[in-house]
């Protein structure tokens, strides 16, 4: 009963939302510094049958491979080599990291909510040279107008309070021509409300939406014993069954979710008018 109070009042409160996913985040990146932890996405997997090859990455990337691919599947649709780029709710880094390293942007701007996250992040990634991290408000973002190529956003926008007014930032600061790309999960129920109120953004239009739950649960079942070595290494003892559930682990209610389809995961991609 507990459980679901807490859960009706975080689907009414928008601040409430906020506040505590900014909490929840700011102790996280201040208790779990461990350097084998740098994504927090559920990650993406191939499909066996597909022809394509491997993406390719360096060796001290491989542990990462999973949630590096989800960031190359969500960026897919263009090129940013030479691109002014946004990562909103940019987490640990190593999105940001992965893109500005092997998709070489002119710069990018890595930003997120948790002033403690960010402060990881630079210190972390600090050696990579066209990669920044700030402190920032989805919702209103600190940045001026129409000053970057391409917006991404990855497995973030769940925790923010108004997306009509996070999506308005976005078109804000997007160039004529730029491209949000977008991805993140929603109960099945929900992703039609979502894909709606990203289509009625004022200033783009919607040119993809694509389902990636299979892959994501491959991924979640090829990453769950990685994952419950490095809980069970940084984890006290009383908080990890909450992990667990963070993780999306096998047996969590994140994956049984996405089994019964109850879950989906889809990506988009918007083009700024």
């Amino acid at each position: 009963m507990f459980v679901r109070i807490v859960v009706l009042l975080l689907e009414r409160s928008p601040v409430l939302r906020r506040w505590l996913w900014r909490r929840w985040y700011g102790r996280l990146a201040r208790q779990f510094t461990q350097p084998g932890w740098t994504f927090m996405n559920y990650g993406w997997a191939p499909d066996p049958a597909s022809p394509a090859a491997p993406l390719p990455l360096a060796p001290a990337d491989e542990p990462d491979r999973l949630g590096i691919q989800l960031y190359a599947e969500v960026v897919s649709p263009m090129r940013l080599a030479d691109l002014t780029v946004l990562e909103i709710g940019s987490g640990r880094g190593g999105g940001a990291s992965y893109l500005a390293r092997y998709h070489r942007p002119r710069k990018i701007t890595g930003v997120d909510y948790s002033p403690e996250a960010v402060a990881l992040c630079r210190q972390r990634h600090h050696a990579v040279p066209n990669l920044e991290f700030v402190v920032g408000d989805a919702e209103q973002l600190p940045l001026p107008d129409a000053s970057f190529d391409a917006v991404v956003n990855v497995e973030s926008s769940h925790c923010y309070g108004n997306l009509a007014r996070f999506f308005r930032e976005v078109v804000r600061v997007l160039r004529p021509g730029g491209h949000f790309l977008f991805t993140d999960l929603r109960a099945a129920a929900d992703m039609p409300a979502l894909a709606a109120t990203l289509a009625a953004g004022p200033g783009w239009e919607c040119v993809a939406e694509v389902d990636i739950t299979d892959r994501v649960m491959a991924a979640l079942a090829a990453d769950d014993a990685r994952k419950r070595r490095l809980i069970a290494e940084a984890a006290p003892p009383r908080m990890r069954h909450l992990f667990e559930e963070f993780a999306g682990l096998s047996g969590s209610k994140i994956f049984a979710g996405f089994q019964r389809r109850e879950l989906v995961y889809h990506r988009f991609v918007c083009r700024r008018l």
